[in-house]
């Protein structure tokens, strides 16, 4: 999961960044108004973290940026200012939560979770797809009832294809979601197909129904 925090505080914005490591979030940083609207525009992200009171620009305007182009990311606010009006403002243009400075970082990274749950798994813990489960918040996975072990990529790789199904995902937009901003200054995305190969062998070998599908010339796609 990939998460955009536009933070001026670089200190605050670090620690956000260690703590959500920990949790096996992918965290980019922006933090100028402009840095952060070209990251927006560029990438896509399961959450963004927005300091609206940014040295270049008003948080406010990223939120009506992502509205105008019609982008699904998460936004979470976290603000300084506990200002009932900007509060408002920002759930009404877009924002998913608001969280006033100071917070806990386990109540930030909770929030976080429940954003990407309600947006992409109609807020289930659980994810089903025939002999399939997934469990978001123990970040399990079990076919017919037995659990398959997975690394943090390849468990990635599959809440994604799950969180999308369907749709035809190509391989530079998988390589930058389990990369970042950094799958631009790779020579090639070959990393992604060693991923999903181990993937589809290991849920192969547990009985998986074979949903993941290459789309060859194309990308990959998760059909249910």
């Amino acid at each position: 999961m990939k998460i955009l925090i536009i933070e001026d505080e670089q200190q605050l914005a670090q620690s956000i960044a260690e703590y959500l490591s920990e949790e096996s979030y992918l965290c980019e940083f922006a933090t100028t108004f402009n840095q952060a609207l070209g990251k927006i525009e560029t990438y896509h992200y399961d959450c963004i973290l927005l300091d609206i009171m940014l040295p270049d620009g008003n948080g406010m305007k990223i939120l009506e940026e992502l509205k105008k182009q019609d982008k699904q990311d998460g936004v979470i606010i976290i603000s300084a200012k506990n200002a009932l009006d900007d509060k408002i403002k920002g759930l009404q243009i877009g924002a998913d939560d608001y969280l006033t400075k100071p917070f806990h970082l386990s109540e930030l990274a909770a929030r976080i979770y429940s954003v990407i749950r309600r947006k992409q798994f109609g807020n289930s813990n659980t994810v089903r797809q025939n002999e399939l489960e997934i469990n978001l918040l123990a970040k399990t996975v079990s076919i017919h009832n037995q659990l398959v072990t997975l690394t943090k990529k390849e468990f990635d790789l599959l809440v994604y294809f799950m969180g999308n199904k369907n749709r035809v995902i190509s391989k530079s937009t998988l390589a930058e979601h389990l990369s970042g901003d950094f799958a631009d200054m790779l020579d090639n995305h070959d990393f992604v197909y060693a991923h999903i190969k181990n993937l589809k062998k290991k849920l192969n070998e547990a009985g998986y129904d074979n949903y993941l599908k290459t789309v060859y010339g194309t990308g990959y796609k998760w059909e249910g």
